[in-house]
Formats: C-alpha cells, sequence, structure tokens
C-alpha cells in the first residue's frame, strides 16, 4: 500500500482539520481506517462481493480496486479479489474519508469546573462520533479548539436541537449523573417555537412512543393491545406550558418527564402544536429531503465501514471543485475533487428546540436562549 498516513479512533482531531466556509464548518478530508468484523450472515461471501452487497455507497469496481491495491485488507493481511470471509475475521477499510459539514457555530464552554463541562451546542452538530461524524462532533471540537479531553456526555441531545450540553470530565462524574437521572432526580427544560397558540395553562401529554428506526422517527400509540398482542411502545409523558405567543406562533417550555426518542417533538405534534420549522413531524408522511442522494441526518447512522454516497448536488458543484486546493486529491476516491461527501443537502437548518436547564438535588446548569425564541 501507498506510504499515507492512516489516522485511527485514536488520533485526535486539531484547530486546522476544520474549514470555515460559507456559514458551514467542514473539516478537511483525512485517510482513515474503518474496521469491523464479519458478520454470520456475510461469511462464505468473497471480500469484493461482501463489500458490493452490504456498503452498495460505492460501485463494484471500486471495491475490485481497493482490495487489489490493499486498501481494503483481512486480519491486517493483503487477499486476493476471490478471497472468501469467514465469520469474526477483522476487515479493515483505508479510504479517503469526508465528513458531513455543519454549522459553523462554535461551541462556547458555559461552565468549565474541575470534573464538569457544560457548553452551548450548535443545531446539526452531533455530539459525539457516529455514522460518517468524527471531528464534526461537540467532542471533537470541544478537543481540538479547547483541548478538553477526555469527556464523557451526561446526556442526550439530537444532531439538530441546540442547547446545553453537560459533559462529565471522568467516569466517576458521569456514573454519579447517571444514577440521578435514571432514579429520576434530575429535572430537563427545554423550549420549543411551534405553530398556533398554545394553551396558556400547563399541559401534560401522557402517550405512548414508538419509534420506527427505518423511518427515523416516533408516533404516539393509542389504546389497548389487540387481539392479545401487547402494545409495542414506551410510556411517555411531557409537561408543555406557553412561554409567550405573537398569536401566530408560540414559545413553550418543554419538560419530558421520560426521556424517549423525539418525545418532545412527537408529543407537541400529538396535542396540535408541532415545531413550527420540523418536516419530519409537520407532516404524516415521510418525505425524502432530497430526491438525488441523503441527508445528513441519515449520515449520522450510516455504518461506518463505507460511507454512503449518492450523486451530488449540482448547486455544489462550482463551488467544490475549486476548493480542492484545501486538500490533498485521492486518486480513488469517490468523493474527491469535492470537499463535501456527495449526497448531503446544503440548505440544512436547525429545529426550533433548544434546552435551556438540567437541574438535579444540588446542583443546576443553564444555557441562554437561542434568537428565534424573541417573537416580535
Amino acid at each position: 500500500m501507498e506510504s499515507i498516513v492512516w489516522q485511527t479512533p485514536a488520533n485526535p482531531p486539531h484547530r486546522d482539520d476544520y474549514i470555515l466556509r460559507e456559514g458551514r464548518r467542514h473539516v478537511r478530508p483525512y485517510y482513515f481506517e474503518f474496521i469491523c468484523h464479519v458478520k454470520n450472515r456475510w461469511a462464505g461471501k468473497t471480500i469484493v462481493d461482501m463489500f458490493a452487497e452490504e456498503f452498495k455507497g460505492r460501485p463494484y469496481d471500486y471495491y475490485v480496486s481497493a482490495v487489489k491495491c490493499g486498501r481494503i485488507q483481512v486480519d491486517g493481511e493483503e487477499v486476493p479479489v476471490s478471497f472468501v470471509v469467514r465469520s469474526s475475521q477483522k476487515i479493515s477499510h483505508f479510504l479517503h474519508r469526508h465528513e458531513p459539514p455543519v454549522l459553523e457555530s462554535d461551541v462556547s464552554v458555559l461552565v468549565k469546573e474541575p470534573d464538569v463541562v457544560t457548553v452551548y451546542k450548535p443545531a446539526s452538530v452531533p455530539v459525539h462520533p457516529c455514522g460518517q461524524y468524527r471531528k464534526n462532533t461537540v467532542v471533537g471540537i470541544l478537543q481540538a479548539e479547547h483541548d478538553l479531553a477526555p469527556l464523557f456526555p451526561v446526556h442526550r441531545l439530537d444532531r439538530l436541537v441546540s442547547g446545553l450540553l453537560i459533559l462529565a470530565r471522568n467516569a466517576a462524574k458521569a456514573d454519579f449523573f447517571r444514577q440521578q437521572i435514571e432514579a429520576g432526580m434530575v429535572r430537563k427544560q427545554y423550549i420549543a417555537k411551534v405553530i398556533g397558540v398554545s394553551p396558556d395553562e400547563e399541559k401534560i401529554v401522557n402517550a405512548n412512543i414508538v419509534y420506527n428506526a427505518r423511518e427515523g422517527r416516533s408516533t404516539v400509540e393509542v389504546g389497548d393491545s389487540f387481539g392479545g398482542m401487547p402494545l409495542k411502545s414506551k410510556y411517555a409523558s411531557t409537561k408543555f406550558s406557553r412561554i409567550s405567543t405573537d398569536g401566530i406562533h408560540s414559545i413553550v417550555l418543554c419538560e419530558p418527564i421520560t426521556g424517549r426518542t423525539h418525545q418532545i417533538r412527537v408529543h407537541l405534534q400529538y396535542a396540535g402544536y408541532p415545531i413550527a420549522n420540523d418536516d419530519l413531524y409537520l407532516s404524516k408522511v415521510v418525505v425524502p429531503r432530497s430526491a438525488n442522494g441523503m441527508d445528513a441526518q441519515k449520515a449520522a447512522t450510516v455504518n461506518s465501514v463505507c460511507p454512503t454516497s449518492g450523486s451530488c448536488e449540482n448547486e455544489y458543484n462550482e463551488v467544490e471543485k475549486s476548493s480542492s486546493e484545501d486538500f490533498d486529491i485521492d486518486p480513488m476516491c469517490t468523493n474527491c475533487p469535492n470537499l463535501v461527501p456527495k449526497g448531503y443537502e446544503r440548505d440544512e437548518e436547525g429545529l426550533w428546540l433548544h434546552c435551556v436547564k438540567y437541574s438535579g438535588p444540588d446542583w443546576v446548569y443553564e444555557c441562554p436562549y437561542p434568537d428565534w425564541a424573541v417573537l416580535n
């Protein structure tokens, strides 16, 4: 294999890894070793067929070339294209990694204590490495720009949600928070900008939620079990109270009692006051964001052995083709010379849902309101 410096998860991100351009934070493409182990259902296939059938984002010919030149290896060794994989073998895929962009906003440190850091998480930035995101994450950016590591996220914030994020600086403190959250001792408060004039008095929504991983959305499941079959949903409860309204939109304080996937979003929809820019829950029909590729939300869950790529939107082409002076072009890369991986939308915006406060028996952390929370 050519003499390239290959990064692994052990390599920390650095400040100069990022390119800020046109309101987006990009990551300079880098060489990376993805590792997985052969699943039972893959066993018996040739190495090329395994990749072509399981990771469809790249053409068959790419995988043939990658195996021939040693960019795909088995148990640390180069193999022929006819090699048949066996269960549990280690597969390494060495490739030129292009991460999806996020909004350019800084990850601002709000509180720095010996055992805890709290930050203002921007919308669109994942909390930790997942799918195609590694450096373009809150944890990665804090390590690169603030030399903060290791960090242990105490709670979840969806990628498109902004606001308070609490991170422990050691495992013991993370466990302290985990125990209090699991014991129901932690109060969580969010604000949302919703359609309509929500009720002035406090409203509690108790509605079971079921999450559909294929569609990437939750729904409320009502009624009792049917025909003796148990409901697939989980109990969920959220408190809502109006903060302000302009007659068209309302700013609503949201307090999830339970912690289900998309709980606040789906409960607001169920109550008749969906988040005003939440495309996923404004319609009962799931509409793909792009007919030509996939949006960055799906990038957070794509299998990391081979990031999916699709046809790049035309609006990117002129900008991206002129940007390759910022990084080295890899002749085998299916994304080069573009900076952005193929198939990602340009005009993604943050969700109007923001975490403002977490509090426990003897602690409280808060975050400033976003600009959209002020109604004229």
